[in-house]
């Protein structure tokens, strides 16, 4: 052992048993100033009660205090030093501190009822460093080895998850909510849709008639949106998310502020370049057939470039990871909503994800009902809706009528049971192109013209017509909504039934 080493040991250790003996961080002076400033003036309480509870005090006998405080001031009573001392000696809360002479203390430790609120933010401060250092020590002793069960990609999302629980929440763990409570929150809801203009209450689809029957798009929904392959499935959400990102934007920039939140969409089937040739196709009106083939001229490609840039400011982010787990979405969606927001949430499609890691679903009709939940419990949490696609049995194809139901849903009892809404889009004028005449079908000319025009006339009542057909809305009525496709540029829209299109 060298000189050097055996100088530098005291000073680790020295450093070791400072940093053991460091105490968690709190402000018991910050919490007695608080608990006198309720008692003085209860008016204080509405300056921290949106953000502080009992939980967030170092002193466990100041948090009780504060919850008795809290308590008789949320009824609509009187929580002063007369009323709490009485409260207190019946239930002996203050025995260990001297008794009911402790409300004097905190009497004399308030320094202004104006400071009321940075005092609770000291308090929320100190408790959120408390829950970080918790954190950061589990985080340690699961890399050593305490949770050998647990791959590190795995501890990465667990640390994530326990620190978007500590963004969000606040610290105030699930239970029971009042009816008072939750009528509270109806009420907001209520006051929110009733100040905005129009039919829309929640985020905007982009579909004015969609809109008109649901509302818009409504935090913690699931919505499955199912179709046969080529009905236009991801052409349609692709719409949704990119009207409701836009809507996001000129919201933000008529406030003068960041977007609220951002749209999500994870293409499991599309890679992020097709799907973006996809959105500026439609908005720049250059066919996505003639941009992959470099057919377009100088005009084309400098609307493509100006288009290009406007949309670069989309709140829009995608995912093209595929097959990805339940888990790993889960886990981009928190980082997401913590780093930029979030407020929707799209799918493309649920059959292509895989389960949560670390499970092993018995059948494959387990393993949808365990994504569908999985996906409606993102939804929960996050306070997002979530669009889900979904594709539909072949036995569509047998049938005459084409038109989806709900049993032609693939493993169909969980998607319909988790989902709030179920939506089918339909094109009609894709099967009855598949049934255009053949000359060598007829026994002459005059039977196949007769044929060919009766075939046209239909052609022209169902050319660049959709259906969205809403099978199942868990919060309004269901119905057909009629759209307009346009299939050189797939692209969904309103569908004018007054004026010719």
């Amino acid at each position: 052992m060298t000189m050097t080493d055996t100088q530098d040991r005291p000073a680790a250790d020295d450093g070791l048993t400072a940093l053991l003996r460091r105490s968690p961080p709190a402000n018991p002076e910050a919490e007695r100033a608080l608990l006198g400033a309720l008692l003085t003036n209860n008016k204080a309480y509405e300056r921290v009660s949106d953000f502080l509870i009992a939980a967030h005090f170092a002193d466990p006998l100041h948090g009780r205090i504060f919850e008795a405080i809290a308590r008789r001031i949320d009824r609509g009573m009187l929580a002063d030093p007369i009323t709490m001392r009485a409260e207190f000696e019946h239930s002996g809360l203050l025995d260990e501190v001297g008794g009911p002479q402790y409300l004097g203390q905190l009497l004399m430790a308030m320094v202004g009822i104006v400071n009321a609120g940075d005092y609770g933010r000291a308090i929320h401060d100190a408790w959120i460093r408390r829950q970080l250092i918790e954190i950061g020590e589990n985080v340690v002793n699961n890399a050593y080895g305490a949770r050998a069960d647990l791959e590190g990609s795995d501890q990465i999302a667990a640390a994530e998850e326990t620190l978007f629980k500590l963004a969000t929440d606040k610290g105030q763990d699930g239970g029971f909510v009042t009816f008072e409570r939750a009528l509270t929150g109806a009420l907001q809801v209520a006051e929110q849709a009733f100040q905005r203009t129009g039919d829309v209450s929640g985020l905007t689809s982009g579909l004015r008639d969609f809109d008109k029957k649901t509302g818009g798009l409504h935090p913690s929904d699931l919505l499955i949106l199912a179709g046969r392959p080529a009905m236009g499935k991801t052409a349609l959400a692709t719409k949704i998310a990119f009207s409701a990102a836009r809507a996001l934007l000129r919201e933000a920039e008529d406030k003068g502020t960041k977007p609220r939140g951002a749209v999500a969409i994870f293409s499991l089937e599309m890679s992020s370049e097709q799907l973006a040739t996809r959105i500026l196709s439609e908005q720049s009106e250059v066919s996505g057939e003639k941009i992959r083939r470099g057919d377009i001229g100088q005009r084309e490609f400098d609307r493509f470039v100006r288009v290009s840039r406007e949309l670069s400011e989309l709140p829009l982010h995608i995912d093209d990871t595929p097959a990805i787990s339940l888990s790993a979405m889960r886990t981009r969606c928190r980082r997401l909503a913590r780093t930029k927001g979030l407020s929707l949430v799209v799918v493309d499609y649920l059959q292509l994800m895989r389960p949560a890691i670390g499970t092993k679903p018995e059948s494959r009709v387990l393993e949808i009902s365990m994504i569908t939940q999985g996906l409606k419990a993102i939804a929960k949490e996050l306070s997002v809706p979530v669009i889900a696609l979904s594709q539909l049995s072949r036995q569509v194809e047998s049938r005459e009528d084409k038109r989806p139901m709900l049993s032609d849903l693939r493993e169909s009892g969980s998607i319909e049971q988790d989902a709030d809404a179920v939506m089918f889009v339909y094109r009609d004028e894709y099967y009855l192109q598949q049934r255009m005449p053949k000359d060598s079908a007829y026994e002459s000319m005059d039977k196949y013209q007769v044929a060919m025009e009766e075939w046209q006339r239909k052609m022209a009542l169902v050319h660049n017509k959709a259906e969205l057909i809403l099978e199942k809305q868990r919060h309004g009525p269901t119905g057909t909504i009629p759209l307009y496709f346009e299939g050189e540029f797939t692209r969904f829209g309103d569908l004018d039934t007054v004026h010719d299109m």
